[in-house]
């Protein structure tokens, strides 16, 4: 059954990750230009992976490379908000993992979101670029974060 992605709520999100506004992010419309939301996913993932597996990424004989990528918006931001970037491993496969993610406000209970977003990563070997298996220390990591 299909996820009604309008009713996600940050209690459907196992990893919050904190993220600051800049106000280079404001359009001339005077929210978040819709490009900045996919900043904070890959800068939450990236920082999330980065600081709970023992992996160096910049020497790694692998990388993760994003395959496919999506947001839908649900309601506008804006600079100055402080904002909290949800993730969720809806997939975790052998090489790749898909991610769904959310954006929404901070310290409230049950927040709705105001963006989601799925994002997939494939692991290749870095000099090759051939799918190679998730890294131990990476896979032990995004299993703490698998919904159904």
């Amino acid at each position: 059954m299909a996820v009604d992605e309008r009713s996600l709520t940050s209690r459907d999100f196992p990893v919050h990750w904190p993220v600051l506004t800049r106000w280079k992010d404001n359009d001339m419309f005077g929210h978040l230009n819709n490009a900045v939301y996919y900043e904070l996913f890959d800068t939450a993932i990236n920082a999330w992976i980065n600081t709970s597996a023992d992996v160096d990424p910049v020497t790694a004989p692998w990388l993760g490379v994003v395959a496919e990528s999506g947001c839908r918006y649900f309601a506008e931001l804006a600079f100055p908000d402080p904002l909290v970037v949800g993730l969720a491993v809806t997939r975790l496969g052998t090489s790749s993992v898909t991610y769904r993610l959310s954006v929404f406000a901070p310290d409230t209970d049950a927040a709705p979101v105001a963006a989601v977003g799925h994002w997939v990563h494939v692991y290749v070997d870095r000099t090759t670029r051939r799918p190679v298996p998730i890294p131990d220390a990476i896979r032990a990591v995004l299993a703490g974060a698998v919904v159904d």
